[in-house]
């Protein structure tokens, strides 16, 4: 008579216990919603950055001949595309967010993760973020003030709000930020093909004589090698934004594909 109340008070217990070991097992966890394309915007929008309109000048000038700019290219885009593929076997052997900080913290310990993260979020990303939100303001305010350079403040004041919608953008919505992340990675990629498409109408005009294999390696200046370790400073800044997509690792839907967006955006970035 009592073993039957028993057994089934047991399993009732043991539904609840297993009921409390899912509720506590699922926990609070950041939503999925970042795709394969959404994770190539995310990466190609960072590499595509004000670095790659910027830093080409300097590569030139310091690498002293356009043979030597064109190697330095190839060369801190493989490096890039090895970084990139590093960090998928990370991404994928540690599959949480947070990027270098969460890699750091699991294999040095708390400290030297904290000390990464403060470094982090008080010296690297904001003047990062300040050099990248300057240049966008440069680039806009530039055609109001086609004889003369813009004014400070003006320049200031447009980085700083852009700054405060991409934060707010950010912090209201993922699936909104991958959408303006997405918006900006195409202009991005349409404002680099119309410099393509021109480079290349300039070529059928027969305008490559820098590009001759006898003309390339024709110096400028003086090669020096100080000069060509801060040309490929300027190319290493271009690629800069490959390792952005493990900060994000725990909103993949799959991260365990995370080497395909990793791939595919350092192979673009790099041709």
């Amino acid at each position: 008579m009592t073993d039957g109340p028993r057994q089934r008070s047991s399993a009732s217990g043991s539904s609840k216990d297993a009921g409390g070991e899912q509720e506590s097992g699922g926990g609070v966890a950041l939503k999925k919603e970042i795709g394969l394309v959404s994770a190539c915007g995310i990466i190609v929008g960072n590499i595509i950055g004000s670095g790659i309109f910027v830093s080409p000048k300097g590569v030139l000038e310091n690498a002293s001949s356009v043979g030597v700019a064109l190697i330095v290219w190839i060369i801190t885009g493989v490096i890039t595309a090895i970084g990139a593929l590093c960090y998928a076997e990370l991404g994928v052997t540690i599959p949480k967010s947070g990027g270098d900080y969460s890699y750091v913290k699991d294999i040095f310990g708390g400290l030297a993760g904290f000390l990464r993260l403060w470094i982090a979020v008080l010296v690297i990303y904001p003047t990062n973020q300040a050099v990248i939100a300057l240049t966008f303001s440069n680039y806009v305010l530039q055609p109001l003030f086609p004889t003369c350079f813009p004014p400070e403040n003006g320049l200031r004041l447009l980085a700083a709000v852009c700054l405060l919608l991409l934060t707010w953008v950010n912090c209201s919505s993922v699936r909104w930020a991958t959408r303006v992340q997405d918006i900006f990675t195409a202009g991005k990629l349409l404002a680099l093909a119309l410099i393509i498409i021109m480079g290349i109408v300039q070529i059928c005009k027969g305008e490559y004589y820098w590009l001759e294999p006898v003309n390339a390696f024709e110096p400028f200046q003086d090669y020096d090698v100080g000069l060509i370790a801060l040309a490929f400073l300027q190319g290493s800044f271009a690629y800069g934004g490959w390792n952005f997509l493990n900060y994000v690792t725990e909103e993949l839907v799959d991260p365990y594909v995370v080497c395909r967006p990793l791939v595919v955006s350092a192979g673009q970035c790099t041709v």
